[in-house]
């Protein structure tokens, strides 16, 4: 072994193995509100655990571990404060509040222990949990998304000049954030939203309680086997890429060509793999998290996206980042 190449330790092995803690620590703080009462004030161990109803000896554990984490920050006098990212997304009661959404996938939580009797699994389907969605289900699961979706949606617009565009179509648009945005800030745009039948039902209420129901309606469907609302001159398909194969997602994107209008686009929006396909790991997370689904959903990477849009007829395609490091938006037009 040279002398200048030091002998490998368990440590990065062991951090990763223990991972799991560091979501427990998150999660946990954000159901306490951590993040929140230090915003507020309360900013040293003992304030913390008043706060929030926890033995200081319980406040301090947490609360070393979120600093290592470098969530919170401590001074030399022992006082708390948020990182920047924290205070904008997990401090409650702000328009950003993300708290829903760091919690979105804890149901998992015990499925993601027994990853390696679903990776076993051999009979595997197009669409999973979802597929089986009460109205019920969908509204806990769209109120958990609905924060950061908007937040999408605003971007969305701000990055895409939807000017002079007529109709969006939104494929699996859940709550809606995309076309109520594009509505907003578009008062002559129509936009439909096509989900499953409960999703929609749940999208409608949304939808009126941002006021834009006259301009933007949800439409009850299957998007992988019915056929899309006419009439679109935009189509997006967002946050959904992992859940799908990659013949079903050319499947889609072929529909999606065939039925917009002429000089029409679409926007695919998703967690897309580096065309090494050795990362970033949101979407390899995002893509080895349909095993505990059991479905055929795969991380995408740019590369794959781009040939389903020029084997589907697109001219002008682009993969453009979205939220680098997380989405990207590939774009494609069909001709005149």
């Amino acid at each position: 072994m040279s002398e200048t190449k030091s002998r490998p330790t368990t440590v990065r092995l062991q951090n990763i193995i223990q991972g799991f803690g560091r979501s427990a620590a998150l999660m946990s703080a954000v159901e306490l509100g951590v993040f929140t009462v230090i915003a507020g004030g309360a900013v040293t161990i003992e304030a913390v655990a008043r706060s929030v109803d926890i033995h200081p000896v319980n406040a301090e554990r947490l609360l070393v571990m979120l600093t290592a984490m470098e969530l919170v920050h401590v001074d030399d006098g022992g006082k708390f404060s948020n990182a920047d990212d924290v205070a904008r997304f997990l401090v409650a009661g702000q328009a950003s509040y993300a708290g829903p959404w760091m919690l979105f996938n804890k149901p998992q939580w015990n499925d993601w222990g027994l990853l390696t009797d679903h990776l076993r699994v051999k009979d595997l389907r197009i669409m999973g949990p979802i597929d089986d969605f009460s109205v019920d289900d969908a509204r806990a699961y769209h109120q958990a998304t609905y924060s950061i979706g908007m937040g999408a949606g605003r971007r969305f617009v701000k990055q895409v000049d939807l000017s002079g565009r007529k109709m969006i179509l939104d494929l699996g648009g859940g709550s809606g954030a995309y076309c109520i945005n594009a509505a907003k800030a578009h008062p002559e745009i129509r936009a439909v939203v096509f989900d499953l039948p409960p999703v929609a039902q749940v999208a409608t209420e949304f939808i009126a309680e941002d006021g834009v129901s006259d301009r933007v309606t949800a439409v009850g469907g299957n998007f992988t086997s019915d056929d899309f609302p006419a009439g679109a001159d935009v189509v997006i398909m967002a946050s959904n890429l992992p859940m799908y194969g990659p013949d079903m997602i050319a499947h889609v994107v072929a529909k999606a060509f065939q039925a917009l209008q002429p000089g029409g686009e679409m926007h695919l929006i998703g967690e897309t793999l580096d065309d090494d396909r050795a990362g970033p790991i949101g979407p390899a997370y995002w893509g080895l998290g349909q095993a505990i689904s059991e479905t055929m959903g795969v991380a995408h990477s740019e590369a794959d996206c781009v040939g389903y849009f020029e084997k589907a007829g697109f001219a002008d395609i682009a993969a453009i980042p979205f939220i680098p490091g997380t989405l990207t938006r590939i774009y494609g037009r069909k001709a005149d």
